[in-house]
């Protein structure tokens, strides 16, 4: 049976698309074009990309992904644990909202929307006058804290004190860890 080279190459062209499409689906990310990546190290990529950084805001951060779609820019966060039940956790979606002004103010456009991919479901999250107000909020009380000397963080869950980077010289974690 004769094979001709040209007809091989287009079976293999063929192939490699279809690979790439599935591992495009299974990424979560939207369609689009990636235009800014905190996956990965810098041999893979090529360079590490420097963080986005709002001067009005006093704020920095580096979204895993930024996809432009059309004239939009969509920041996706991505999270290696399985989706809580009841939808993203709070954290998580202020996360997103501050990539979302950083997103608006480096690239000239509000983000309509946000995604929070976890290993088992992708979320897409609004990013309304609401909830940038609510992000607003938050910093506020987060630097007025970080002036205070009387702030104390949150010890309700174990293993996030077990896992602090703070807590040698924290004092408030022998709640949990029987000290």
């Amino acid at each position: 049976m004769s094979f001709s080279i040209p007809l091989f190459i287009l079976f293999l062209a063929f192939v490699l698309w279809i690979l790439s499409r599935r591992v495009s689906d299974t990424s979560g990310l939207p369609a689009g074009r990636v235009v800014y990546s905190d996956m990965g190290n810098a041999q893979a990529w090529g360079r590490v990309e420097r963080p986005l950084f709002s001067q009005r805001l006093q704020l920095t951060g580096k979204p895993d992904y930024l996809v432009r779609d059309g004239d939009a820019v969509i920041p996706v966060e991505v999270k290696s644990g399985r989706a809580p039940a009841d939808g993203p956790y709070d954290s998580h979606i202020f996360q997103l909202a501050a990539y979302c002004a950083l997103a608006a103010e480096a690239y000239g456009r509000r983000p309509s929307h946000g995604l929070i991919k976890y290993a088992d479901k992708i979320f897409a999250v609004d990013y309304t006058p609401q909830l940038e107000s609510e992000l607003m909020t938050l910093l506020d009380e987060i630097r007025r804290d970080a002036d205070s000397d009387d702030a104390h963080r949150s010890h309700d869950s174990a293993a996030r004190c077990r896992a602090c980077g703070f807590r040698e010289v924290c004092g408030e974690e022998v709640r949990w860890l029987g000290g």
